[in-house]
């Protein structure tokens, strides 16, 4: 982003120069008009800088020039000089979309603070519409499966080639992983995007019910069937059932389901009925389903039957070069859930992160994202540093630099290395060292391309 611009409008001279002066001196990128014209041209909705304009001038007056200014973008800060005798006028327009208003007379320190504030407004609200642009331009899949390690984009492209069959899914994963996010991706990049998407945990709900929450009941089935229910498997009629934590399914259980993934029917509970079902069924487990079949905890042929197309999400531990990135989008995430602004992450803060184990996963890193936004992560990255060696501490802090930029700059070896002000083959060696891949290919597959 370039340096940001103050476009300061004032018809007095000796004022005008004043004010100049001092922001200039305050570091701040000054522009001067002696009235409105002109003015305008600089403006746009990608501008990254503020509009200071005194209300009082002669021909087109401020408050003219803030309406003109807001047309083109209603985000963009407009900062009004004012007298004494305009204050009740300035409220108005603030009422109006004017950022903040200043009164005659006041020190440049003063004003050059509002501006300040106003330029990390600006900041914000441009980078959130670069972000948004940026999610824009990428397929659904790369906006809900973030991350440009190899296991990311593997995952990413077997799951763009299942999403549009009607084949079932079986998903390993670890807790927090993502496993229901790789489900609705299936779901949602499929042609039953339009049909319902019907998550169960398996794990979650108690034997005597499970069966009818999937199956449905007949009125008087059974004591307090007042009324007959439609299951969770009928009502998906037409999109699709995700289960997940099957490895918690009783097993008694497991041999009705079998029989439904087979025939494509149900049977109300209380009823001889076949209903036919268009579903296509996922299954989601943390546990090696196999193994769980030796010990007699799982049925072997519904392992056998779910274990025709398998997908494996990586922990997180085995992608850290996708945090930085991950990162980046959890807070952006946690900031239009919360309404606050993201506080700037260094990058020591983000070496830290990539150091640690994630247990958790995804989820948990999304915590950390929600702690950070609220500004309750401050002290963390301390206690990550706590018992590791200086080398342990520099080299984690130059991975992380390297990822993050690889991150900023999509990719891209050339602007990285040049970024950097590194040598190709130095950047090309540090990435071996550390194990960050770009896209998927190797660092030998990506330096000419970028050329």
């Amino acid at each position: 982003m370039d340096k940001a611009r103050v476009l300061l409008v004032d018809d007095e001279p000796d004022l005008r120069e004043a004010l100049s002066e001092g922001l200039e001196l305050a570091g701040h990128c000054v522009s001067t008009f002696s009235g409105a014209s002109g003015v305008v041209g600089h403006l746009g909705r990608d501008f990254y800088g503020v509009l200071v304009t005194d209300i009082r001038m002669p021909q087109s007056d401020g408050l003219e020039l803030m309406r003109k200014a807001l047309e083109i973008d209603a985000a963009l800060p407009v900062i009004l000089i004012t007298g004494h005798g305009d204050v009740p006028l300035a409220v108005q327009a603030m009422r109006a979309g004017a950022y903040d208003f200043i009164e005659k007379p006041f020190p440049v320190n003063r004003l050059s603070t509002v501006i300040e504030r106003a330029l990390e407004k600006r900041r914000l609200v441009l980078e959130n519409r670069a972000l948004r642009e940026q999610l824009a331009d990428r397929s659904g899949m790369e906006g809900r499966l973030v991350g440009r390690s190899p296991p990311m984009e593997r995952l990413r492209s077997l799951v763009g080639a299942l999403a549009g069959t009607d084949a079932d899914v079986l998903i390993i994963g670890e807790t927090g992983a993502g496993k229901e996010v790789v489900a609705r991706a299936l779901h949602e990049e499929g042609h039953r995007r339009n049909g319902p998407f019907v998550a169960l945990n398996c794990g979650g709900l108690p034997a005597e019910i499970i069966e009818s929450e999937l199956f449905g009941h007949e009125k008087g089935a059974f004591t307090g069937a007042a009324r007959q229910r439609i299951g969770k498997l009928e009502h998906a009629h037409g999109g699709t059932v995700f289960l997940d934590e099957i490895e918690s399914m009783p097993l008694d259980l497991q041999v009705k389901l079998l029989r439904v993934i087979e025939t494509r029917s149900i049977e109300r509970l209380g009823s001889n009925a076949s209903i036919p079902l268009d579903v296509r069924f996922l299954a989601a487990t943390k546990e090696d389903l196999e193994a769980a079949g030796n010990s007699g905890r799982f049925r072997k042929d519904l392992f056998y039957r779910l274990n025709v197309v398998t997908l494996e999400i990586p922990p997180l531990r085995a992608r850290k070069e996708d945090i930085p990135l991950l990162f980046h989008h959890l807070t952006r995430e946690a900031r239009a859930r919360y309404r606050r602004e993201i506080p700037d992450a260094s990058t020591t803060y983000i070496a830290t992160l990539m150091a640690r184990d994630w247990p958790g996963n995804v989820r948990e890193l999304r915590n950390v994202a929600d702690r950070f936004v609220l500004g309750l992560e401050a002290l963390d990255p301390l206690e990550a540093e706590v018992g590791r060696s200086l080398s342990e501490r520099v080299a984690a802090y130059e991975k992380a630099v390297i990822a993050e930029e690889l991150a900023r700059n999509e990719g891209s070896l050339k602007a990285t290395y040049e970024g950097l002000g590194l040598s190709r083959k130095a950047l090309y060696e540090k990435i071996r060292r550390h194990g960050l891949e770009r896209d998927g290919a190797s660092v030998e597959d990506g330096g000419a391309a970028d050329i």
